[in-house]
């Protein structure tokens, strides 16, 4: 029984890696998707809530056969992808830090503030070498008839900044042989204090140092232009709306259209390669709002268009008609005795 694959795989042969990574490995890891809400869905029993939630993860492999990896890790508005699988020999070293906090002080509405800090840490030192692989599988029929194994290296990787707008992706395929060293560091820190005012930082970098033997590598990033916000269907978001803020980044439509940076480069054949990409991006918003009706400071049409609102409408002004009240001078029923 033999597969060829040149940069894919088929789902029998995905069943079968499973034994042969444990096989030759002994251990496995699987990283579950985490998703953060935004910390006014949690419950304030004495006007403050935190919650802290850190992973660190190191690996180190070296042996000689099939392999096939995958992490996936999401901390609030940062994620990271890394994927790979190819047949010879593997000498990789890997670790992954991991932190999504949320803190929330909710005292009395006007002290008000919710804190969010996501970091997402990825490193990475591999060196692949492709060959043609027989590889035995247990004690049946597969222990007596080896599969042959004839994958070309294929490694892929991506960080995401949904509330930023950045994208970083790097990919290398068809290899016969990768020398890598990578590393990625995302983070996204929002403050909102509810006045309401909002500050936040979105910050991504992506480090590659690598040598690519007969094969294709491909670099690419995408930064959303500078107005997106004010394209998105939420271009004046409501800030005392605790929904509000996971939506920034993540429901905008418009953000890859005209995008404010654009790579995209491929490289096929043997080649040597280093990048270092940063993309910082600050947001910083004020919304103010009134307090509450300024009554009997000058009536009705002194109050802002947001209280009065359509002039049209008749019928606002009698709820909203502010103009002092006035002690008669002259009995309107006079008293009647009998």
């Amino acid at each position: 029984m033999s597969f060829a694959l040149d940069g894919g795989i088929d789902l029998k042969k995905a069943i079968l890696t499973v034994l042969v990574l444990v096989a030759l490995i002994g251990c496995s890891t699987a990283w579950p998707e985490q998703v953060t809400t935004w910390p006014a869905t949690m419950t304030y029993p004495n006007g403050y809530a935190e919650s802290n939630r850190t992973f660190d993860f190191e690996q180190s492999v070296q042996g000689n056969g099939y392999f096939m990896t995958y992490l996936y890790a999401k901390a609030g508005n940062v994620a990271v992808k890394n994927y790979a699988h190819g047949s010879g020999s593997l000498n990789a070293e890997s670790t992954l830090t991991y932190q999504n906090l949320d803190r929330s002080t909710h005292y009395a509405y006007s002290d008000y503030n919710d804190f969010a800090q996501d970091c997402i840490q990825f490193k990475e030192d591999v060196a692949m070498v492709y060959a043609p692989m027989r590889i035995a599988v247990g004690n049946g029929y597969y222990a007596a008839n080896p599969l042959d194994y004839s994958s070309l290296l294929k490694e892929k990787t991506w960080v995401k900044n949904y509330l930023a707008g950045t994208s970083m992706h790097h990919e290398v395929e068809y290899a016969h042989a990768l020398d890598k060293e990578l590393e990625i560091v995302a983070k996204d820190k929002r403050n909102i204090t509810w006045d309401p005012e909002l500050e936040s930082v979105g910050y991504t970098q992506m480090k590659i140092v690598e040598d690519v033997t007969d094969g294709k590598a491909h670099i690419g990033v995408l930064q959303a232009n500078e107005n997106y916000l004010d394209n998105s269907n939420i271009a004046q978001p409501d800030l005392t709306n605790p929904d509000t803020l996971s939506q920034l980044g993540m429901d905008i439509k418009s953000a890859w259209k005209k995008p404010s940076i654009e790579i995209d480069e491929d490289y096929w054949g043997t080649y040597h390669i280093e990048k270092n990409m940063t993309l910082e991006v600050p947001y910083h918003l004020i919304q103010k709002k009134e307090d509450w009706l300024p009554c009997c400071f000058g009536g009705y049409l002194t109050l802002p268009t947001t209280y009065r609102g359509d002039l049209g409408l008749k019928g606002a002004k009698g709820v909203f008609d502010c103009t002092c009240f006035k002690a008669p001078t002259v009995a309107e029923f006079p008293r009647t005795y009998e």
